[in-house]
């Protein structure tokens, strides 16, 4: 049996407000835990269990998802759902309005969502609702399965309990609400629907709230939730499958799902602009555990674990430094693995965010040109990352360096693919576009034949494929920064593809982005080997030290694509399948200006940044 109890306190309002607000809470279930409870009778900021998104900060022991300067009665929209989620799942670009936090236009019907919802739907949506307001069961979609009348208005300032069941012998999810300033239940005050939930929602699952507004807007305040299950769980075999460990007990022959809330007072209000992202920052700062178990393919490991993997992290072992922590070989024993282990220097508020942000997006990603995330752990104060080791390590040593033999020309024209492919992964091929942010030769790591492993997803952002240039702060590394990022702290593919460009031109130049060439002068890469272009001297880039053994026709192209990729103007860049299909021959390389193009800058906002910047 599992239940789920919380006190709701809704209160419906006008005006223009933030489109969407998000809480969510998460827990998780191992095969052989067999009972769990937790009630919560008031929320504190200190609290360290609960991750707040969106505009959902703790206020006097309740949470409040919306931001309120004066109470009014007037109109009122949109709603409040309580959802059962991917761990992964995160707030999506565009998802205000009708949308209730959790879809957008290219999301709201996708079979890929694995999203089940009980809404509160108090506005409505001609595209997809009634005509009227109601409660519903919506089943990886905006539009509820099951829906019945639900009149918010007529139990202004009322107390409500509600109660959300699912039985998984019958598959029937249910629920059920009452006022408690009536003694009778109203009307339709029940609604039920067959699901099966082991096919709907995914084996690990984050159970929250959300609540979205448009135009006409609500106010949300979340006052106590209890939750409690007793799970008659066979003990797990050797050949279980997954599906046998969905959490909330979804393979058990009963369970149940208990939801109570207080829905009250229609009132209208304005939007105070006051700023609370420091507040939420610090909620998800605190809450590492979930935060990082939303996307937690790898295992975590014990900083005993990984200190004998690597000798107490001794000199001998360390492979390097970067900008927020050192890097030690290790090798990890019960996998027989030889590993690289990245350990966060300490009291780096900005190296904790990027582990944070390493976990989740890079375990969520499969690709044979993306490094593996082994592990991770946070223990004792220290934050560390357990990555596949890579015996050739990174293409800056191997470009660089005078101490190595040089890269032949075959190897690096294979490299120069790879990085394409996995780019090209990032951007069309997953089912989000991911903006790297900080692709350089020196988080280009290479296997012991020479494969190409993108790494270093600390900065990395995850974006809507529909949806254009975001505005994230500005992160990355001088020299591999497109001009336009730097101007107006916008990520986009084609920033991403800028800094492919330049990675391009070093792979076939041997010469660094920003190194000073001939003699003093600080003519950068790219207008270096674009001014050779208009001259028609292309060859004369090409690292010395490969002398003529090299392809003429892949240097060529390699370079003018490199060129075409960091052109100054980023709607003049090619998306990266554009790129590889030169690369590949497989379509004409394109007719570049003589003379590289003057970019254009614009003076960044104040609003440009929406973080700390990270420049290396």
């Amino acid at each position: 049996m599992a239940a789920f109890a919380y006190h709701l306190a809704t209160l419906f309002t006008s005006l223009q407000a933030h489109p969407a607000v998000f809480f969510s809470i998460f827990f998780l279930l191992h095969p052989s835990v067999n009972s769990i409870h937790f009630q919560l009778n008031r929320f504190d900021p200190s609290a360290t269990d609960i991750v707040y998104e969106g505009d959902a900060v703790p206020s006097v022991g309740a949470i409040e998802f919306n931001k309120v300067n004066y109470i009014n009665r007037k109109n009122y929209g949109h709603g409040l759902v309580f959802f059962l989620a991917p761990l992964d799942f995160d707030i999506p670009p565009n998802s205000g309005g009708g949308f209730l936090g959790l879809f957008n236009t290219t999301t709201s019907d996708s079979p890929k969502n694995q999203i089940v919802t009980v809404e509160f739907d108090s506005f409505v949506n001609p595209e997809w609702d009634r005509s009227y307001e109601h409660v519903g069961i919506n089943n990886n979609s905006i539009s509820s399965a099951v829906n019945t009348p639900w009149n918010a208005s007529l139990h202004s300032g009322d107390t409500a309990n509600v109660w959300i069941t699912y039985n998984a012998t019958t598959q029937n999810l249910s629920v059920f609400w009452s006022y408690d300033a009536t003694s009778t239940p109203p009307l339709n005050s029940s609604l039920s629907y067959r699901i099966d939930l082991r096919e709907a929602v995914s084996e690990w699952v984050k159970v929250g709230f959300s609540a979205a507004t448009s135009q006409y807007v609500e106010r949300h305040t979340l006052e106590s939730w209890e939750f409690s299950s007793t799970l008659d769980t066979p003990e797990a075999s050797g050949n279980t499958t997954k599906r046998n460990r969905v959490i909330v007990g979804v393979t058990v022959p009963v369970c149940t799902l208990v939801l109570m809330a207080i829905i009250a007072s229609i009132v209208s209000w304005k939007r105070k602009h006051t700023n609370r992202e420091a507040t939420t920052e610090r909620n998800n700062t605190t809450s590492i555990n979930y935060d990082l178990e939303r996307g937690a393919g790898p295992r975590r490991y014990s900083y005993k674990d990984l200190s004998s993997a690597t000798s107490n992290f001794s000199s001998e072992r360390k492979l390097g430094q970067g900008g927020f922590g050192e890097v030690y070989k290790g090798c990890l024993n019960d996998l027989d693995m030889a590993v690289a282990v990245k350990k966060i220097s300490r009291g780096s508020k900005q190296g904790r965010k990027e582990y944070i942000t390493e976990v989740k997006i890079i375990s969520r990603l499969r690709h044979r040109n993306l490094v593996q995330l082994v592990g991770w752990c946070h223990d004792r104060g220290e934050f560390l990352l357990v990555y596949e080791f890579m015996p050739n390590g990174s293409l800056d040593n191997h470009l660089f360096s005078k101490n190595r033999s040089p890269v032949t020309w075959a190897v690096r024209y294979k490299i120069s693919l790879g990085l394409a492919s996995a780019l090209l992964y990032l951007h069309e091929e997953w089912e989000q576009c991911v903006v790297h942010r900080d692709i350089k030769s020196s988080n280009v790591m290479l296997d012991s034949s020479f494969n190409v492993k993108l790494g270093d997803f600390g900065l990395a952002r995850f974006m809507d494929h529909e949806v254009g240039p975001q505005t994230t702060g500005l992160a990355g590394t001088f020299g591999y920064m497109a001009p336009e990022y730097i101007s107006t702290g916008k990520a986009s593919k084609e920033s991403d593809v800028y800094s492919f460009g330049v990675v391009a031109l070093e792979i076939a130049t041997g010469r660094k982005s920003l190194d000073p060439l001939e003699g003093d002068s600080q003519i950068g890469l790219v207008e270096w080997v674009w001014d050779l272009y208009g001259k028609e001297q292309l060859q004369s880039c090409v690292d010395e030290r490969l002398h003529t053994n090299f392809d003429a026709k892949q240097v060529e192209c390699l370079m003018i694509v490199g060129l075409w990729c960091a052109h100054p103007d980023r709607s003049l860049r090619p998306s990266i399948r554009q790129a590889m299909h030169v690369l590949n021959f497989e379509a004409a390389m394109p007719s570049l200006p003589t003379k590289m193009p003057v970019p254009v800058y614009h003076a960044p906002s104040a609003s440009t940044s929406s973080g700390e910047p990270s420049i290396t």
